[in-house]
Order: structure tokens, then sequence, then C-alpha cells
């Protein structure tokens, strides 16, 4: 028997299913219709919460809606980007994230996710260096100061960071293997708390962000030694960087917007030409200037291009600095 689909049945069909496209096509393109959660898997006040407060405050002026951070650390990043893979790809659940996560792929073994499998890039925000601080009992005033006590105390001497993973962390790792050292690691589930513990002398140094930590040391509870860039840093210009008596040393913290993998392709462009339309503008570059940071827009695919080569990059960071993988 042959089958006759008469012209009913054409506009049956054309009402239906072959009009459902059409209508996602209409709700992407009206998104966003209700608030949208930013989760950030690190703790209140450090450089992933600040810079995704002023990413939600400019978005929210853009697109209409409410963007709102929620708060989510814990296990170095792992259970706030755990909420957002498993959150419904419908573009009302994102995430701020940084090289924690690419670090993570090589680092943390059981993850309950894979990052470029589960997640899709969205955008790029912004890259800064830090600052190697450490407390004033101590007793070092340089980077060679504080690499002769580390080598005459061997292992005595502890280092703070906001947990496995982060680029803290991965920068305390790389110091200690680029200069033969050993200090011990002392992870804290944020970069408040971290700081906190050398403000107070509990811990006596870290390697933070340069904004938090800034006024700590103007008031003196703090001892900048070094910052980590490949050029002296503006907003500390009288301090070295590391590289000056460790050639070859840099270390960063980069952040960047992730959604669960399956968000639709229009959601996520008109999110990237949002996020990308604020970091061009002159009073925002002005603004991470000031913050230690600068502006990295980039298209969809770049970010996504550059998060798998980061994913490498991390890699060789954690093998050259033998960090335990757990």
């Amino acid at each position: 028997m042959t089958s006759v689909i008469t012209r009913r049945g054409l506009g049956l069909l054309a009402a239906g299913g072959l009009a459902a496209p059409a209508i996602a096509l209409a709700q992407d393109a009206a998104w966003p219709t209700r608030p949208v959660r930013i989760i950030v898997p690190f703790g209140a006040g450090g450089s992933a919460d600040i810079a995704a407060r002023n990413v939600a405050e400019a978005l929210t002026g853009s697109l209409g809606q409410p963007f709102v951070i929620e708060n989510r650390p814990g296990a170095g990043a792992v259970i706030g980007t755990d909420v957002v893979v498993k959150a419904p790809p419908d573009g009302y659940t994102i995430l701020m994230m940084s090289n924690t996560h690419t670090a993570n792929e090589t680092l943390i073994a059981n993850r309950p996710y894979v990052l470029m499998r589960d997640l899709a890039a969205v955008a790029a925000v912004n890259v800064a260096h830090h600052v190697l601080a450490v407390h004033p009992s101590l007793g070092v005033n340089s980077v060679a100061e504080l690499i002769a006590k580390a080598k005459a105390q061997p292992g005595r001497i502890d280092y703070a960071s906001s947990g496995p993973g982060t680029p803290y962390h991965i920068a305390g790792e790389v110091f200690r293997a680029m200069t033969g050292i050993e200090i011990q690691h002392i992870p804290f589930r944020s970069s408040g708390e971290a700081r906190t513990a050398v403000i107070s002398g509990t811990v006596p140094m870290m390697f933070d962000a340069i904004p938090t930590m800034e006024p700590h040391l103007q008031g003196g509870r703090a001892k900048g030694l070094a910052t980590t860039g490949p050029q002296r840093d503006p907003l500390l210009p009288e301090l070295p960087t590391v590289a000056e008596t460790v050639p070859g040393y840099e270390a960063s913290i980069w952040l960047g917007l992730m959604a669960p993998l399956a968000m639709p392709k229009p959601i996520v462009e008109k999110l990237n030409g949002a996020v990308n339309a604020w970091l061009t503008r002159p009073q925002t570059r002005e603004a991470m200037a000031k913050q230690g940071a600068q502006p990295m827009p980039m298209s969809v695919a770049e970010f996504d291009a550059f998060l798998r080569k980061d994913v490498e990059t991390q890699r060789n960071y954690v093998r050259m600095a033998r960090i335990e993988v757990n």
C-alpha cells in the first residue's frame, strides 16, 4: 500500500513536529526571561567571586534579567562545578571557572565530571598575576632570602592556598620545584581563609591575588616579596618579579564562563557576545586594571581551544612539580 500525505496532513506536521525547532529557536532568542544563576565554586571575596559579581552586574544591565551569584565552594571547586554539570542546559545556570578547573583534570582523578566532555565553553573573562606575600614574623625581605631560609630549614615553612589545584596552589608547587626547596602546602576552603591564616601568622606565606592582599601589605599585616608576572605589576611597582630571582617563573589566574554541555548554541553565542561587549569597553579595562587584571575577550571557539590547551599546560605543571594526584 502506498502512503499518501494530504495537504491537511502536511499542515498538521507543520503545526506539530516540524514547528518545534522554530519554537525552540524563538525561545532561545527570547532568553533570558527569568533570573540566571552564576555558580562560583569558590569562597566569597576571592578573585573569581569578585569577577563573577562584576560580570553579573554587566549582564543584568545588558540582558535585562538578574544574574545572581551563588557561592558553592569546596573540594577544590568540584562541588560547585558538579552543580552546573547536573543543571538543566537551559541557560539559567552557568559556571564561573578558572585554571583550577584545567589543573583538576590532572590533579583530581575522582571528579564526577570531565571538563571538556560535560561542560561547554562560553566566554573568557580576564587574567591576573599574584603576589608572593609572607607574614613579617618569617623574617625575610626578598625572594632570595626566602629561598635561603627554606633551604636552611627544609620542610619547616608552610604556605597557604585556597585548595588543591587552585592557581595559588599550583604557583606554590611550581615555585617549590623551580627553586629546589621543600615547603609544605596547607590548603583552605577559600582564598579568604588562606589570607586570614597568613595575616594572622598561622601560616607564614602564600601566593595571593594582588588587589585583595594589597591592603594588608600597606597595613603591615603582611609583606610582599615579589609578583608573578613577566613584568613588574603596576599595582605594586615597587616589588620585583619572582622571575628576577627565579628565571622563567610565571604564575597567573584566569577566569571564564562555562555552561552545561547541551546549552543551546544561540544562548551560548548571546552570552559570549554580551560578555565581550562589556570586556571591550574602555571603562571595563580601566576598572579591571585597578583590580590587577586584564580583559581577555575571545569567541566561543577561541575560548574552547584555550581551555583544551590549558588542560595540557596545567598537566605539564603538575608533572614538572611532581604534585601528588589524588
